[in-house]
């Protein structure tokens, strides 16, 4: 059966993500952004900098067959940097110094050393380190940081593997990922809209929610509640991925006026 849409999972590495050290702020950026190209983000997984680790995570979305996959996290110098050991391991492939990754390392030590007018010396084992990818992987260019992006075309799967510094990962994704991304898409797009009600409870509300899915074949309706028990205030957040076609805008304002006028109903009947 033919998949309706473009499906994503994101993999975040890092032992600092997992012991609460650092916020996973990645993960929320990039659910937002492959969201609103028209994506379906289907999971965020968090795991340990440890090569076994990474690859059984690999395998496991590999074997869902999304049409992307995102890592984000262990592609610098250091000795817990393991995502592209982890990615050779799951793919059974050989690790080796890629010619084009290297460039792009020695093209930044350069511009450092450049800025700081410093001689400019051999890189170092750590720093070659960065340029030593899976067989068969095509680095993609860093714009801010010094360690590249990878990517890997894997049966039907295109999986990139991002540095975990916010600003690189934003960057590479914009400038290099996005496109991708959105030309896979098509003319799906994504709509979202929210309103906020007070003095009702949740329980009141979910039956009217249920209703307006129903009546509405492909609106998503979430509540989250704002406030506290005693003192309810509520957002309601409607959202609908679809073919522009499909006046996909259109179909989400009648679901919202017809939630709107539920509510109101309900709310005159309590008082």
């Amino acid at each position: 059966m033919k998949r309706l849409t473009v499906e994503l999972e994101i993999i975040c590495i890092g032992n600092e993500l997992l012991i609460g050290k650092v916020l996973n702020t990645n993960a929320y950026w990039l659910g937002g952004q492959a969201t609103n190209l028209g994506v379906d983000v289907k999971r965020v997984t968090v795991v340990q900098d440890i090569v076994f680790e990474i690859a059984q995570v690999i395998l496991e979305v590999l074997a869902r067959k999304p049409q992307f996959i995102i890592t984000t996290g262990g592609l610098g110098p250091t000795f817990d940097d393991k995502t592209l050991q982890g990615i050779a391991k799951a793919l059974n492939r050989n690790s080796e110094v890629n010619p084009k990754a290297l460039e792009m390392v020695k093209e930044k030590y350069i511009q450092y050393a450049i800025a700081k007018k410093r001689p400019v010396g051999e890189l170092t084992s750590a720093q070659i380190k960065m340029a030593t990818l899976p067989e068969k992987t095509e680095p993609v260019k860093n714009p801010i940081g010094t360690a590249p992006s990878i990517r890997v075309d894997i049966d039907g799967t295109v999986l990139f593997a991002l540095p975990g510094v916010p600003s690189e990962m934003e960057a590479i994704f914009t400038q290099s990922i996005a496109p991708i991304v959105k030309q896979t898409v098509g003319d799906v797009v994504f709509c979202e809209k929210s309103i906020f009600v007070s003095e009702i409870m949740e329980s009141t509300l979910a039956p009217l929610i249920d209703k307006v899915m129903n009546d509405n074949p492909g609106i998503y309706i979430k509540s989250h509640p704002k406030g506290e028990e005693n003192k309810p205030h509520i957002e309601i957040h409607l959202t609908l991925r679809a073919q522009s076609k499909n006046q996909p805008s259109e179909k989400i304002l009648k679901a919202l006026n017809e939630l709107i006028n539920l509510i109101q109903q309900t709310q005159k009947n309590l008082h």
